[in-house]
């Protein structure tokens, strides 16, 4: 039976549930008119293409991208402002920073390259509000590395003892915020949120060796700082 004539063989076939997909446009498949259906795989871009086409400003691209590392970034920003609220205004800043420094991106690694953004804009958030986020006392802080003895941390129950382990508390964040960016920022990450030396430099954008260097000369100050104040006493800071 001949269907070159029939209202079969020119009816359009109904898109598949595939294509019906979020496929980037130019890996779409389409079919010219009146040609039988014939199954094929969707071809789905590597890392490497899509950043390649974020740069070029294709938004499905960067949108992709973002949706990937999105959780990570969040992650950060939390870490960092402690807040929820807080976290999501900066990571939103730094997704439009990011998309507008897109196209000057270098090949190299993305998700580094994005939660750097996203560090430095949480940074920008906390020094334009001059505020630090409060640690609560049971959140565990590596004292030892900063030398701060470790009755700070004792455990307590009349309201003396909590009230002054509250003050030294706050001295101390008071001492970290009033060191210089390039020693406060090495300080937060590795001894108040526990990232190792490679993350920091990683996310800092720095040298390994520079961070390592960096991270020593403020120890040492923050030292200097909570002996002034009277949370270390002299004796400990001189044989440290």
């Amino acid at each position: 039976m001949n269907l070159e004539g029939s209202e079969v063989y020119h009816m359009r076939a109904q898109p598949s549930e595939r294509n019906s997909l979020s496929v980037p446009p130019h890996h779409r498949s389409y079919r010219p008119y009146g040609t039988p259906v014939i199954a094929a795989a969707v071809a789905v871009p590597d890392l490497a293409d899509t950043v390649h086409a974020a740069r070029l400003g294709e938004e499905w691209a960067f949108n992709t991208l973002v949706e990937q590392y999105r959780s990570a970034a969040e992650r950060l920003a939390q870490q960092i402002l402690r807040t929820e609220e807080a976290a999501a205004d900066a990571v939103q800043e730094a997704l439009i920073k990011a998309y507008r420094a897109m196209p000057r991106f270098q090949d190299g690694n993305f998700r580094s390259w994005l939660l750097r953004i996203v560090t430095n804009t949480c940074y920008d958030h906390l020094r334009r509000q001059k505020r630090r986020s409060a640690l609560s006392l049971d959140e565990t802080v590596e004292w030892a590395s900063l030398d701060v003895p470790g009755h700070l941390l004792a455990a307590a129950e009349n309201p003396e003892t909590v009230a002054l382990q509250q003050e030294r508390l706050r001295l101390l964040l008071q001492a970290i915020d009033n060191l210089p960016s390039w020693h406060r920022n090495v300080v937060v990450l590795i001894d108040v949120h526990g990232y190792d030396y490679n993350e920091a430099a990683d996310l800092l954008g720095l040298p390994l060796g520079t961070v390592k260097s960096r991270l020593s000369r403020a120890r040492s100050a923050l030292r200097d700082i909570l002996v002034e104040v009277g949370v270390v006493p002299l004796s400990g800071a001189e044989s440290a």
